[in-house]
């Protein structure tokens, strides 16, 4: 059974940072991008940030120079280094692994970010 679970949410007054974590379990790690996307309400779900197996990374312009994604092998774990919240960060934060046949995705944490 694959789980990925993600932890690490909360609610962070603007300029704060907070970092996600996202444990995936049931499936070969190493070999899957993994990735960190958001959904803020009315709002389609987006791109944040992704890392290959190799690890390239992609991120979204709305983010870079403020957040970075990584990953820890050894324990199955990606995760999700944010600084410098604003208040349009405020989403439910998902957590995505992509392989060559297969996508798997978290249920979700919620980041607010207001004062």
């Amino acid at each position: 059974q694959v789980q990925l679970v993600e932890s690490g949410g909360g609610s962070v007054q603007p300029g704060g940072s907070l970092r996600l974590s996202c444990v995936a379990s049931g499936i070969n790690f190493r070999a899957y991008t993994m990735g960190w996307y958001r959904q803020a309400p009315g709002k389609q779900r987006e791109l944040v940030a992704t890392l290959t197996i190799g690890g390239n990374t992609n991120l979204a312009d709305s983010v870079k120079g403020r957040f970075t994604i990584s990953r820890d092998n050894a324990k199955n774990t990606v995760y999700l280094e944010m600084s410098s919240l604003k208040p349009e960060d405020t989403a439910v934060y998902y957590c995505n692994g992509r392989g060559i046949i297969a996508n798997y995705w978290g249920q979700g944490t919620q980041v607010t970010v207001s004062s």
